[in-house]
């Protein structure tokens, strides 16, 4: 009989020893995913904070400040060659980051400065659907925000891939909006695959829009008196920010500096026009025609700040993906009439959220090895160490006397 109950003992204590670690499999497996893939984005973005502008207009008046997030290059993957692994990953990161960007910093406007799409250039129109359901249900927002898209080369095509049925297509979702304008702040959003100078329908169409909008613009700094502007609303008095997805000219990256620059070995190489960045002779229009106080611009993947001659400064935001680099980030930018602040928060490093998925894999192991008896139990090799530690002290005893 005492044998009996001391066999039906050790089975229960084996049961008791098995869900013990299948508890702590389960507590350090949900530790991991919890931190891993919701808690890191809201511990790193909340360390962000909205750059301090100048709010004191003349005769002492507050100016109105827009609070606007930049952000680039999202590149949601397409049916062809996006693997349903890199879009689960690569798209719950970017989910995750803005949903926890809108809720930490409540930003007022979103801008988002093309190639939303990675297939857009040449996507079946289900796929087109289907790429613009998961946009909406990643990147779903308050109505009070204002959210704004340009287009980019992968959303509606490099210009000889571009067509009227393209470009629809994008502005049937996005707006066709070019002008927009906010507590005194004026934005300009531009189709900068348009600009490529050759006359095309579309090219031409999108000068004539930028052609008007310099009008108004032009307009609404006249002094009072005589104008020829007609009675329509005016602007506001307000030099605008441009925003873009191919940068303005410049001829290569060689000047930028940063972590989040493109690499040393690639800042020296030389950009083609009209596909790495604008030709001269459109850059030299928009900068004449819109006089822009701020120009931003996505599409390298990488940062960079230009001071264009006699122009504004412009600031190339890197992407958002981990897809794209393993340390995406986005501008946060505080905006009155006159003047404008901006600052970069940078989203949780991939290779760091893969390293702490690698500490658990070795706690996993480790919590293995001491349940199978191939490693002693912490609170074993503690008595063992300072057992040996006594055994020590007292030979040095020993040998003392």
């Amino acid at each position: 009989m005492a044998l009996v109950q001391w066999g039906l003992g050790r089975q229960s204590f084996r049961r008791l020893k098995r869900s013990s670690l299948l508890l702590k499999f389960t507590a350090v497996v949900f530790a991991v995913l919890l931190y891993c893939e919701f808690l890191v984005y809201y511990l790193v973005i909340f360390r962000c904070n909205w750059p301090e502008v100048d709010t004191v207009a003349h005769g002492g008046k507050q100016e109105p400040v827009v609070r606007a997030m930049f952000l680039a290059d999202t590149h949601l993957l397409g049916e062809v060659q996006g693997h349903w692994l890199d879009k689960l990953r690569r798209e719950w990161q970017m989910e995750r980051a803005f949903q926890a960007a809108l809720w930490l910093l409540q930003p007022e406007a979103i801008f988002i400065l093309g190639d939303i799409f990675d297939e857009g250039k040449w996507s079946s129109p289900q796929a087109w659907e289907d790429d613009v359901q998961r946009f909406r249900r990643m990147f779903r927002h308050p109505p009070h925000v204002k959210l704004k898209v340009v287009a980019g080369n992968h959303d509606i095509g490099f210009h000889y891939w571009m067509s009227k049925y393209k470009v629809k297509r994008f502005e049937e979702v996005f707006s066709s909006e070019r002008l927009f304008s906010w507590k005194g702040v004026n934005f300009v959003m531009i189709n900068s695959v348009a600009m490529e100078g050759d006359g095309c329908t579309i090219c031409s169409q999108a000068e004539a829009e930028l052609r008007e909008i310099s009008r108004r613009l032009n307009c609404s700094r006249e002094v009072q008196g005589p104008s020829r502007c007609g009675s329509g609303q005016q602007l506001p008095a307000s030099a605008p920010v441009l925003l873009q997805h191919y940068p303005l000219y410049r001829a290569s990256d060689v000047n930028c500096s940063g972590e989040d620059a493109a690499p040393p070995e690639e800042r020296s190489t030389l950009f083609q026009e009209k596909y790495d960045v604008l030709s001269r002779e459109a850059s030299q229009k928009l900068l004449w025609w819109l006089q822009p106080r701020l120009v931003l611009s996505g599409h390298t993947h990488s940062a960079c700040e230009v001071w264009h001659a006699g122009g504004p400064l412009e600031l190339s935001v890197p992407s958002f993906s981990w897809r794209n680099r393993n340390d995406p980030s986005f501008i946060m930018g505080s905006l009155t009439a006159k003047d404008h602040a901006l600052a970069k928060c940078r989203l949780p490093y991939e290779d760091r959220v893969l390293a702490a998925y690698g500490g658990a894999a070795g706690i996993l192991a480790l919590l293995l090895l001491v349940h199978s008896g191939r490693l002693p139990s912490p609170s074993v090799l503690g008595r063992n160490l300072l057992r040996v530690h006594r055994t020590g002290r007292e030979r040095g005893r020993d040998f003392s006397s």
